[in-house]
């Protein structure tokens, strides 16, 4: 076998009293000591010379400290050993006298003289989640373990000891395995983990003493989930949109929805397409509602993925009444609307003390299909304008506010598939407006927004700039 190729295999030990040794006194000491110190080991540290640090570290916890050579009969009855001095012999010493004893060792900078790697670990209570490169790359390993970190909610920690003090009770009441897996399926993707993640202990309690009295009704049992997927790039997304997403065995999606973010779907999920174009609803909305309800009824988790916000101009409060009305259970998990997140990846900030103390959201097409604003409170100084849906009645738009005081040198910028790799940016004036996209293939998604902040844009654009358009 090659070097390259030596294999782990990654262990949750009991290691709570158990002798570890470890020879070195610097920084990789440190480090190792940290851990093993951490999951309980009782140690002893030997090393000619000690880094205060370290030093400190170790008494604080009553450690042995052995300020001297290393002997071979310092392994004497160790669990582990860790070699970790500065001395690539010293290290290879100590190695092969653990495996002559068959003590287990790991040498730092040296995976094929190893016998274990140290993972690195992300703890929730109870729950550890280790990441290991093998030996080969322990930088990788920790950036792969903060970017879990930053996904893994804390409240999963809380989560796993409830499950513990239910665990027993459960089996007794559950005696089926698979029904049992079912139970526990439904419980950890359900409103008790939900609960424990809103800080609400003592409801997810309550919540579990119900299940486990009627565990029928919570086996299979379906809810829906109101996502606002944001205005296109998926870093966009809510870390709890993202997990949510995850666990969809149904997904109800529109046209805004962008392609990145319908990749993070599960691949064994449903997808229903009820996106509305202009004029031409694929799926009206009472029938959204119906399939809404008719799926979480067949105990399915369903995730109802809106562009945006799903409460800004996303009819998510139409939906929610309908399941609120049939006592289905739902969860609203707001995303950036288009205003926020075209803005900012444009450049052109909604507000400025220099240009705009105000912002309005405005759609540009009402419930009848028309643009019959109340243009006059839509004229004010200081305010900025974001028409959502306002592509096809931009020259209405752009006349109505001439007529009704607003200066036709207003700067107007139009964002055209605005956060994602294909966004555009069309500057110009609220007289020039239409002329301007008369040659430009503009199509949806798109947003308006009207306002001397627009005239930022050229100042403060970042994306297309890394884009290097």
């Amino acid at each position: 076998m090659k070097k390259s190729e030596k294999k782990f295999l990654p262990l949750f030990h009991q290691s709570e009293g158990k002798k570890a040794l470890v020879v070195g006194g610097g920084a990789v000491a440190f480090r190792r000591c940290r851990i093993l110190l951490d999951a309980g080991f009782v140690l002893t540290v030997v090393a000619l010379a000690f880094d205060p640090v370290l030093k400190a570290m170790l008494e604080k916890h009553n450690a042995a400290i052995k300020q001297k050579a290393y002997e071979p009969d310092d392994i004497d009855n160790q669990y582990l050993v860790v070699a970790a001095t500065d001395d690539v012999a010293v290290n290879q010493a100590i190695a092969n006298v653990c495996k002559k004893r068959n003590i287990p060792v790991n040498v730092a900078d040296n995976a094929h003289a190893c016998d274990f790697v140290f993972s690195s670990v992300v703890e929730r209570g109870p729950l550890k989640i280790a990441v290991s490169a093998g030996g080969k790359s322990p930088v990788l390993a920790r950036l792969l373990k903060h970017l879990i970190n930053g996904l893994v909610p804390s409240g999963y920690g809380e989560l796993a000891g409830l499950v513990g003090e239910y665990r027993q009770k459960v089996r007794r009441a559950i005696p089926d395995e698979k029904q049992r897996i079912a139970f526990w399926e439904s419980v950890l993707q359900g409103a008790v983990a939900e609960a424990v993640f809103s800080g609400k202990k003592a409801e997810a309690q309550s919540l579990l003493e119900k299940a486990v009295e009627n565990p029928e009704k919570t086996i299979g049992a379906g809810e829906v989930y109101l996502i606002g997927a944001g205005p296109g790039d998926p870093g966009l997304l809510t870390l709890r949109a993202f997990r949510l997403i995850q666990q969809a065995d149904v997904v109800l999606y529109d046209r805004l929805v962008s392609d990145e973010v319908m990749s993070l779907i599960r691949p064994d999920a449903e997808k229903i397409y009820v996106g509305k174009r202009r004029a031409n609803h694929a799926v009206p909305q009472d029938d959204i509602n119906r399939l809404l309800v008719q799926h979480a009824k067949q105990g399915k988790r369903v995730a109802r993925l809106k562009g945006g916000d799903p409460f800004v101009f996303g009819r998510g409060g139409e939906e929610i009444e309908e399941l609120s009305s049939e006592s289905i259970p739902f969860q609203v998990i707001p995303g950036i609307t288009a205003a926020n997140g075209c803005a900012a990846y444009a450049g052109i900030p909604l507000t400025h003390r220099d240009h705009a103390q105000s912002v309005r959201f405005v759609t540009g097409q009402l419930k009848d299909g028309t643009v019959d604003l109340d243009w006059k409170t839509l004229v004010q100084p200081g305010q900025t304008l974001v028409f959502y849906m306002g592509l096809k009645g931009l020259p209405i738009i752009a006349r109505e506010l001439v007529l009704h005081g607003a200066d036709k040198k207003l700067p107007i910028a139009l964002i055209e598939k605005g956060t994602t790799m294909d966004q555009q940016v069309h500057i110009a004036t609220l007289e020039t407006i239409v002329d301007v996209l008369e040659n430009a293939s503009v199509k949806s998604p798109s947003l308006l927004i009207v306002g001397s902040v627009v005239s930022l844009h050229g100042k403060l654009q970042w994306f297309d700039k890394g884009r290097g358009h």
